[in-house]
């Protein structure tokens, strides 16, 4: 079910036997020569609905633009200042659990997101608590460093994986949405690195200056990526019966 499409009759009836909901959340950025702008937030939310097919809940509408200041020297992306992420999730939280939602699984598609998403985190406890909505908690999953998912991705790809504009991620965006593949022809790899550092968005592009991070994009494919979309909503269901049971 998708939030989206349901009546509040339907979301009424839901809550009187269950309290969880799947919230994805992703980015809109460059991913490199052959990486779609929306990827993180497309993976975010296809990993969502995959996961969904294994435990029947509500996926909430994704949440498309997330932190990626670091992103800004590239044309399209988009960016929350981490300040205005905080109070975003915190809306998106608190109008759900004032219905009387309890756990709120995040599906996350965006590196840049985690550490302010946490942040918020802290802060929605404290304010649900003060206004006396108690048992409220919020699980944050990034699919793409789940071990067993990195371990595939790993297997697949090996150092060519990268960290950014990853050859796994852009599987996952054409196997979602074959139609809107791109070109990866003559696209050599990217230079392998260890180190990657951020320090601001003329910097990331000085230092990845066509958008990859150690990354063969070219090495995508429709079919690596069904097989990570399907082993994903497999590991990422066991964690969610884990955490609605909390």
């Amino acid at each position: 079910m998708e939030l989206q499409f349901m009546t509040w009759m339907e979301v009424e009836s839901y809550l009187k036997k269950r309290t969880d909901v799947i919230m994805p959340i992703g980015s809109t950025e460059q991913h490199g020569p052959n990486g779609l702008v929306g990827t993180d937030a497309l993976t975010g939310y296809g990993m969502a609905m995959e996961l969904n097919k294994h435990v029947g809940s509500i996926v909430a509408p994704c949440m498309n633009v997330g932190m990626a200041l670091h992103h800004m020297e590239f044309p399209g992306s988009m960016s929350l200042k981490p300040s205005t992420m905080i109070a975003v999730l915190k809306d998106y939280v608190t109008s759900l659990a004032r219905h009387g939602f309890k756990r709120f699984f995040f599906v996350n598609g965006h590196g840049g997101n985690i550490a302010t998403a946490k942040s918020a985190f802290s802060e929605i406890y404290h304010e649900l608590e003060t206004a006396g909505i108690s048992g409220v908690k919020c699980h944050f999953e990034s699919w793409f460093i789940n071990p067993d998912v990195l371990k595939l991705c790993r297997e697949l790809y090996g150092k060519g994986e990268g960290y950014h504009a990853t050859p796994s991620e852009i599987s996952v965006t054409q196997y979602l949405h074959p139609e809107h593949v791109k070109s990866a022809n003559g696209l050599k790899p990217a230079p392998e690195m260890d180190d990657h550092d951020i320090y601001g968005a003329k910097a990331f592009r000085d230092a990845f200056p066509d958008g990859r991070m150690g990354s063969n994009s070219a090495a995508a494919s429709i079919e690596a990526g069904e097989k990570i979309v399907k082993l994903t909503g497999e590991v990422l269901s066991k964690t969610f019966k884990e955490f609605i049971g909390s």
